[in-house]
């Protein structure tokens, strides 16, 4: 079974879904020792293209002033799936996890079209400030002028996911259930696993009610719905979920 082709995401909407839904990814440029230099940042998927903005110096520019082939990532851990999920549940080599990834190879370069960073830098405040609340950048600005924004050009975009696809039924079953009833049995180290802020302030009603939405949106990605309510777990087929 070819493992890569099974976990492939095949839609170019699902991926571009993907990146609009993410605000952190990474590039990676080449320095001059050949050496690979990864840098996290803020990101917008915008007319085709991945764009990042900083201050006007640093060493990925330098980089990329020297060679614009550059790389950029962006992922999310959806579970991680403990040993005893799996059969046998004591095998530590079982251990697994659910994530959704993005890889683009292209060419980077600087923008210094006035109207198009402006364009740009209001769909970073649509993308990361979604309750509004701010005045629209305009090209006469000075903060839009003296900010560094680089545009890269994908020639390669690919997307994989992990969610049971090429498990057997009975295994995904399986799992997804499990997921599940972590959720009900041990709702605060679910959570934790999601490093969310402030968790320990949450009463313990509160964690119930949210690690159970998260494990119910969860195995819903796999493709189930569970016909119960809280605590009760019972999940049935809808869809077989194909990206």
């Amino acid at each position: 079974m070819n493992f890569g082709e099974k976990s492939k995401i095949n839609s170019k909407e699902k991926i571009i879904e993907f990146l609009n839904s993410e605000r952190i990814g990474r590039i990676s440029t080449i320095d001059e020792d050949g050496f690979s230099f990864i840098t996290p940042m803020n990101f917008v998927y915008y007319d085709d293209a991945i764009y990042i903005h900083g201050f006007p110096r640093g060493e990925k520019y330098t980089n990329i002033e020297r060679n614009s082939k550059c790389g950029f990532e962006v992922d999310k851990e959806l579970a991680f799936l403990p040993s005893y999920f799996f059969e046998p549940p004591t095998d530590a080599s079982q251990t697994d996890t659910l994530y959704v990834s993005v890889v683009i190879k292209g060419i980077a370069e600087p923008v210094t079209d006035i109207d198009e960073k402006s364009n740009v830098l209001n769909a970073f405040m649509e993308k990361n400030q979604i309750e509004g609340g701010y005045e629209k950048l305009t090209p006469n600005m000075a903060t839009v002028r003296g900010v560094k924004l680089l545009k890269i050009i994908p020639n390669v975009m690919t997307g994989k996911y992990k969610l049971g696809k090429y498990w057997n039924e009975k295994e995904k079953l399986r799992i997804a259930t499990r997921i599940v009833e972590r959720s009900v049995k041990l709702p605060k180290q679910t959570l934790k696993l999601l490093n969310i802020a402030g968790l320990s302030q949450l009463d313990d009603e509160a964690a119930k009610n949210l690690a159970w939405l998260h494990a119910i949106e969860l195995v819903k990605m796999m493709g189930y719905a569970n016909t119960s309510k809280y605590p009760m777990v019972s999940l049935s087929m809808t869809e077989d979920i194909d990206w």
